[in-house]
This record gives structure tokens, sequence and C-alpha cells, in this order.
């Protein structure tokens, strides 16, 4: 009896041995592309400002959002920091959402962990993903850490906590120390193994070290696929493990171009030295829009004004080596500046650009070409110093991107034969004939081909 259970066991191990090997090898193939979570591969971002998305400014009655963004292609929600904010020295009535008082803590405004934990899962049932902001350079100005921990913090002159650049409110952390790098681990943990999100936007990733990451980052990721954003376009981010990074530069440039202080061919510039700068698989979060660049730089309805705004919006969602990012009220359009440390409710009762949004995010979704890492190929299609287009591909899938990113007219002709035929045009919802013949493309103009 014991040999035959002996034999039994043996053979339930060896089965078992294969199978999690077999799932192994399966859940690695279905969960990574390219060393990023798959699902953020054809995936895309919504910034939420909890504080200033609605009247009551709190987690559960943001929740009353989720399906309408779940209709309108939503498919990661970043959270803006939901940690409490520190009074100490606070900024205006409400403080800096940046100014952390306690890293495992949720901002009393908002709700309480419990109503957080809820708003995730219902993200996650509506087959959604969500980040968090994350503060790791510096604290709020009276952080528990300040009393229970002062060898966390750098020092300034007088030996006392240094303020973290000209941030009055915040105290620059000392990553120097190697408790403090593993209580910044723990306190990361704590929101995956408590709350079940799915990564971390970083923010200024790009003034902690590099050996922090690298300790910090395989840590979070043995326990869940997560997908980790760093604010920084420096080499090391991707380097020491981020998922994406911020395109700055090309930011900028889109800026330029959109004053009609650069010409559009000013892209390809940036994109040779981002190619060259950085691995080749790194993701770049591109935008027209995010809370910095609203709150004090008149981002998007005073960088990107009326028409001028849509193309670059095509290009930020259809770009090579993408995810694209909204900023919570573009799809209204909020057309001001929110106040970042006093309470300015948006409302949305026009959605005017939801279902231009919508065409572009479900293209994303459903065509491979524009997976983060589906080829790109730059045409010539007219005057390059106001047209910009290229075509991005996948297997036996194409998108044909063309932009008119000029104040003027300009003709067009399609010179690559084999993009002739009737592709499929998403805004105008109808195949249309495409030969070599010339056209004309309305300023600001902007139009995409789906080839199947």
């Amino acid at each position: 009896m014991k040999k035959i259970f002996s034999i039994l066991l043996l053979q339930f191990l060896v089965f078992s041995y294969s199978f999690c090997q077999t799932a192994t090898t399966s859940k690695t193939k279905n969960e990574l592309i390219n060393g990023h979570p798959a699902w953020i591969s054809q995936g895309n971002i919504y910034e939420v400002n909890v504080r200033q998305y609605t009247p009551e400014g709190t987690l559960n009655a943001f929740a009353k959002h989720l399906d309408r963004l779940k209709k309108m292609g939503v498919q990661t929600i970043w959270f803006m920091p939901i940690n409490p904010i520190s009074k100490v020295d606070r900024k205006g009535s409400l403080g800096s959402y940046y100014a952390v008082s306690d890293y495992t803590a949720l901002n009393p405004e908002f709700g309480t962990i419990a109503d957080f934990k809820q708003v995730v899962l219902s993200i996650h049932n509506k087959g959604m993903k969500v980040i968090i902001d994350w503060v790791p350079n510096h604290t709020g100005a009276d952080n528990r850490w300040l009393t229970e921990q002062p060898d966390f913090f750098v020092k300034d002159s007088s030996g006392k906590a240094a303020t973290a650049f000209d941030w009055a409110d915040t105290k620059q952390l000392n990553y120097k120390n190697p408790v403090l790098q593993d209580s910044m681990i723990t306190a990361m943990k704590f929101w995956i193994s408590n709350t079940g999100i799915d990564g971390f936007r970083c923010d200024v990733a790009w003034n902690v070290p590099a050996a922090f990451w690298r300790k910090c980052i395989p840590q979070l990721k043995s326990m869940k696929n997560i997908f980790m954003l760093a604010e920084g376009d420096s080499a090391y981010l991707p380097e020491s493990g981020f998922d994406a990074v911020y395109p700055w530069h090309m930011f900028k440039m889109m800026e330029q171009i959109a004053k009609g202080e650069r010409p559009a061919f000013g892209i390809d510039s940036i994109k040779h030295e981002s190619d060259k700068m950085y691995p080749a698989n790194t993701i770049q979060m591109y935008f027209t829009s995010n809370h910095d660049e609203n709150s004090w730089n008149h981002a998007d309805y005073g960088t990107f004004p009326g028409a001028v705004h849509e193309p670059f919006a095509v290009f930020t969602q259809t770009m090579a080596n993408s995810v694209p990012l909204i900023y919570g009220g573009q799809e209204e359009p909020v057309l001001r500046a929110l106040k970042f440390f006093d309470k300015d409710p948006m409302t949305f009762d026009q959605l005017k650009r939801a279902a231009f949004y919508k065409t572009l995010l479900n293209l994303r979704k459903r065509n491979m070409a524009l997976a983060a890492g589906a080829s790109f190929k730059k045409l010539n299609v007219g005057d390059d110093r106001a047209v910009y287009a290229f075509v991005r591909e996948k297997g036996k899938q194409k998108v044909l991107v063309i932009l008119n990113l000029s104040n003027t007219p300009q003709p067009i002709t399609i010179k690559e034969k084999t993009l002739w035929g009737k592709p499929y045009n998403v805004f105008m919802g109808t195949k249309e004939p495409l030969t070599g013949s010339e056209w004309n493309i309305e300023p600001w103009g902007y139009v995409v081909y789906e080839y199947n």
C-alpha cells in the first residue's frame, strides 16, 4: 500500500511540476511583451485629479464616472497622489498632493482605504487597470518619518531636514540611507498587497538614484505584473527597470510646432535622439496635457488651442513606442488652469471630445499596428515642413496617419503603392479609395486609415 501510494505521489508531483512549468511559460508569454506588462502594450492612461474631478472631491464620487470612461475606451486609471497631505508649511487651503505626510494612509479628503479598495475592485471588474502616483523623492514638512526616522532626510547647514529644491512644503529624502530604501519599498508593497493596484507613476523619479530603482522595481514586480512609469526622461530610468518614461523633449517640440516656431519635421530630430538614448523597448507616455502642464503652463487650452489640439492628440495616440495619456477633463474639454492647492471642481456635461478620443482609444485597442513595439515608417506625402505622415505596422495590420501641423491647407499625394486601395477612414467610418492622386488636407487636419 505504501509503495502504491509512493508511486502515485511521485506521478502527482511529476504532473504538478510539468503543469506548473507549462503554466509559468504560458503566463510569461501571455503577460509580458518586450519585457513590459502585455496589458499596457495597446493600452492607454487616463489621469484622475480626485480633488477637482467632482464637487465632492471623493473617490466614491469619482467612481460614478467609471462606466462613462469605460465606454470612452479608457484602460488604465492613474490617480494623482492619494496619501494624506502635510499641514506644516501647507500651500493654499488644501495643500499639494505631492507633500505626503504618511505613505501608508489615505487622504481623508478623498475617503477611506476601504473606499479606495472598492474603487480598485470596480475598476478591475470593468476590465481596467489602476496605478497610483508615488512621491519617493521628498515628503511633506510634517511626514511622520521626520520624528520617527530623522536620518531618512538630507540635512541643511543647520542640521535640519533640507527643503527639496525650492518647494517650501517638502523635505528631501536621503537615499544613501539603506533603511530608508527598505522602508520606501515596504510602503510601496503595502499598496500592491493591500489594495491590488497595478503599478505606480513615480514623481520626480529622475532625482532618485538608479541603485534604489534597481533594488526596488524587481521586488515590486515579483509580487505582481505591474507597470512602472517614471516622471523623467533620463536613460538610466528604463535601464533601471521602468517600463515607461516622459517624452519631455518631444512635448516641447510639439508646442513649438503648434506655435509655428518649428517645422513639422522637427519631430524627426527628437525621435532620432530618443531612439539613440533609450533601450529599444522603452515606452514613452505621450500627452498634450497633464496636471503640471495644465495648472502651470496652460495646456492644452493654451498650448494646443482650438483645432490645433486634435492633430497633436492623434499624434500622441499613434506614435511609435508610446502609450498615450489623457488628462481628466480633456474630453469635456476643461479650458482653464485647474487650481493646484485649492478646490476647483470640473464639470462633465458636454463631453465634446469624448467621441474623438473614443475613436482613437478603440483603434489602439483593436489594431496591433499601434502596439508599443509595432514598426514605424516615416512617409513623404507633402511639404514636410507642414505635414507629418507615417505608417505603423505589425503582422497583417497597418495604420496610416497623416497630420497637417500647420494653419494652411496642404496638398497630399500617397506615393507608396502598397498603401493604395480602399482603407478604412476611422474618423469618417467609411472605406475610401486611395491612389496616387493629389488631394488637400485642411489646416490642422488629420486622417487615419486602417488596413486589415
